[in-house]
């Protein structure tokens, strides 16, 4: 039986590890032709070798999410290669600086953060939202965070940036809604990703303590997050827009 995104183009930032490529591979098992994105070129074209050799259809293209030229470029490979974009993905992102309090932070690290996190997702549905409005509809989905639902400390920029995207998902939830487009974010919680290894290294103490955090005793996985998305993208979400998707093993609801 085909997948629950069977036929659709679907673009996914960030996709050259964790998260991203777990969600690439998941979109493409339920039908979908992938587009993978990501600075990483080594990294993107590993995910796009995963998609085929699983029987999938799949391009890489380089883009760096804080920068307009790449993203407006990005979005029309997409269209130039498939003629359309039916899912987006805006799941690029960084932790910047952990360890210190907020007066402590780096100015440079804060800027470049904010780039990325939140101009860059901001950029993304600046360029996706127009083509779905000419095709008349979409579904995106945002990585926002547990961090962007709940304070952290010693996590003041990440946490500022994981709040705006959920801010940016609502709003353009409201403005897009009679236009077929569906936005919405998830939110991770404490996953097993690259981000997460070099959250805790060197920090064996705060590391020991990860499995507790989480009220159901464990890590997440990225497929956890993957199989999220994919549902928020299909039309089994199809009432669903605006939400901002806690998926934490219950850690937001301490």
């Amino acid at each position: 039986m085909p997948g629950t995104l069977h036929e659709k183009i679907a673009l996914v930032t960030g996709a050259g590890s964790g998260i991203g490529r777990a969600t690439s591979l998941v979109m493409a098992r339920e039908g979908a032709t992938i587009v993978v994105a990501d600075v990483n070129a080594e990294g993107g074209e590993e995910t796009v070798s995963a998609i085929k050799d699983m029987g999938g259809d799949a391009m890489f293209v380089h883009a760096d999410v804080s920068r307009a030229s790449d993203v407006e470029a990005m979005v029309g490979a997409v269209v130039n290669a498939y003629g359309r974009l039916d899912l987006a993905y805006n799941n690029a992102g960084i932790e910047g600086y952990f360890g210190g309090r907020l007066h402590e932070y780096p100015e440079d690290t804060f800027d470049r953060l904010i780039d990325i996190n939140v101009k860059g997702v901001w950029l993304c549905l600046k360029y996706e939202i127009p083509q779905m409005l000419k095709q008349g509809g979409g579904a995106i989905v945002n990585t926002a965070s547990i961090a962007g639902l709940v304070g952290s400390r010693q996590m003041s920029a990440y946490v500022a940036s994981k709040h705006a995207v959920v801010g940016l998902t609502k709003s353009a939830a409201l403005e897009y809604a009679t236009d077929g487009i569906r936005v919405n974010a998830v939110c991770p919680g404490i996953i097993d990703t690259p981000m997460m290894d070099r959250l805790v290294d060197g920090r064996d103490e705060y590391a020991a303590t990860i499995p507790v955090r989480q009220p159901i005793g464990r890590k997440g996985t990225p497929d956890e997050i993957a199989e999220t998305v994919a549902w928020l993208c299909s039309d089994a979400a199809s009432l669903v827009t605006g939400l901002a998707m806690a998926v934490d093993g219950g850690f937001s609801a301490q």
